[in-house]
């Protein structure tokens, strides 16, 4: 194996090989290279220019089950070397990308659904489960996870978990740390915590929700157990046109502080109205397109129908067929991001939840700074994940094809004034996507400097020797004192 690794020893791949199988611990650069990335836009447009935006692992090691990750990561315990928790790469901001020498779990090999209790409407699945196999498995009980990430067929439930994420039907069935019932997962010592599925709990502070959201770097999430629902006998989908963005909004905040849920609410701005549209005759009047979605029984579908349609024609909205709703339907998991990256642009999208008393003024701020910066730039925004008290407005720019260092320096200029117009209009700087690496620089903004003390004072008691995923969440990338 000389030659087929670099800065591991024969004891440390020796010692991995015996605890998983020979043949699961992979040395080629090419898997090191691989394994070692996500979909982080900036490292793209890095390694466009010749750059790589990391450190490839020094071995990638693939896991069966949680004891074989606990064995791994008390080698890493003894060797000194951190470890970082892999599921399909689908993150887009640098959360799987090692800073430093490190080795790589990948818990593809993972992925099976364990048990599911029909009468709790509890499923447990191993964390490394492709999204979108696993909501096929359930459909075929008669279930749905209710989480439909656009990452669905590229991601895993255990990665859905680490970050955070937010499914496209989240304002009916929320967002995955609403879902989670309980966990398992392997500590930085190589012990194994269970977190026993319970309705609800009032035994302290959450320690489930200390590892829900930390991208592995207080723990290694290997199995969940999740709340589902019984598939909804119907999905009625409606397609509305408003007079304006404000009024738009303002009818998605009515139905939501009435009482109702649909499984899908999103707006568009006129910008991107005119694209998902493809340029309807009716936004002449009523620039702004809104996608409604509703689940459950026929008759519940339908009443949570009406009454949204009856709200929103009282604000002046227009409703219209269908179509433009079947079309998202047929293509919500197809990212555009690659294609545009491709052509040389400098695409990239930015989520933040802002309230609904400050969005209004969120909204205009980040325009205005984002059209700004360059006069060919994409700026666009819809609004998705609603809640009775805010919402999610995601973000869409792109840069035209330009000079490469150019082209990252606007990038960064532009994330740095979405962030930071974030925080000033009582936003957080992440929804749904998590932190990751390349939101270090704003995350001590957002959580306030007791915050982030606190934050790092529980992983330097939990992984003193900072071997998980160091350098992540705006934690250390060395242990205090080195």
């Amino acid at each position: 194996m000389t030659g087929a690794y670099l800065d591991a020893d024969d004891g440390l791949i020796g010692a991995l090989s015996a605890s998983v199988g020979a043949d699961q611990v992979l040395t080629d650069m090419d898997s090191r290279t691989r394994l070692s990335s996500d979909r982080m836009p900036y490292g793209l447009f890095r390694a466009r220019g010749g750059n790589w935006p990391g450190c490839p692992a020094i071995a990638v090691v693939r896991p069966a089950d949680a004891s074989e990750v606990s064995a791994v990561v008390r080698i890493a315990g003894e060797t000194g070397v951190p470890v970082i928790a892999r599921g399909e790469g689908s993150g887009v901001l640098g959360g799987a990308v090692p800073v430093g020498r490190a080795m790589v779990i990948d818990l593809t090999r993972m992925n099976r659904i364990l048990s599911l209790q029909d009468q709790d409407g509890l499923v447990t699945v191993e964390a490394g489960m492709n999204g979108l196999e696993f909501e096929d498995a359930l459909n075929a009980r008669g279930w749905t996870c209710g989480h439909f990430p656009s990452s669905m067929d590229i991601s895993t439930v255990g990665g859905w978990v680490a970050c955070r994420g937010a499914g496209q039907a989240s304002t009916r069935y929320g967002k995955i740390e609403d879902m989670v019932a309980g966990l398992r997962a392997v500590l930085p010592d190589g012990q194994i915590l269970d977190i026993r599925p319970a309705p609800r709990r009032s035994v302290g502070p959450s320690l489930q929700d200390m590892i829900v959201g930390s991208e592995g770097t207080l723990a290694i999430i290997t199995e969940v157990t999740l709340r589902i629902w019984r598939k909804p006998a119907l999905e009625l989908g409606e397609v509305l046109l408003f007079p304006d963005l404000p009024v738009a909004l303002t009818a998605l905040r009515d139905m939501l502080q009435s009482g109702l849920r649909p499984a899908v609410a999103r707006i568009y701005d006129p910008q991107e109205s005119r694209w998902r549209s493809k340029d309807h005759p009716g936004l002449v009047s009523h620039p702004v397109l809104c996608l409604l979605e509703f689940h459950g029984s026929a008759e519940m579908a339908k009443v949570e129908s009406r009454l949204a349609l009856d709200l929103a024609a009282s604000a002046g909205a227009r409703r219209i067929d269908d179509s433009i709703w079947r079309d998202w339907r047929q293509t919500r998991y197809q990212s555009l991001s690659r294609d545009w990256q491709a052509r040389g642009y400098f695409m990239d999208t930015i989520e933040v939840a802002c309230p609904w008393s400050a969005l209004p003024a969120m909204y205009d701020a980040m325009s205005d700074a984002v059209l700004a910066v360059h006069p060919e730039v994409h700026f666009g925004a819809h609004w998705s994940h609603a809640y009775a008290d805010g919402v999610c407005q995601y973000m869409t720019l792109r840069l035209p094809p330009m000079e490469n260092e150019l082209g990252i320096a606007l990038h960064a200029r532009i994330w740095d004034l979405l962030q930071m117009l974030a925080l000033k209009h009582q936003a957080v700087i992440a929804h749904h996507h998590g932190a990751g690496l390349f939101r270090n620089p704003w995350i001590a903004h957002d959580l306030g400097a007791p915050g982030m003390q606190m934050l790092q004072a529980i992983k330097d008691a939990v992984d003193p020797a900072n071997l998980f995923n160091p350098g992540k969440l705006g934690l250390r990338a060395a242990p205090a004192g080195v």
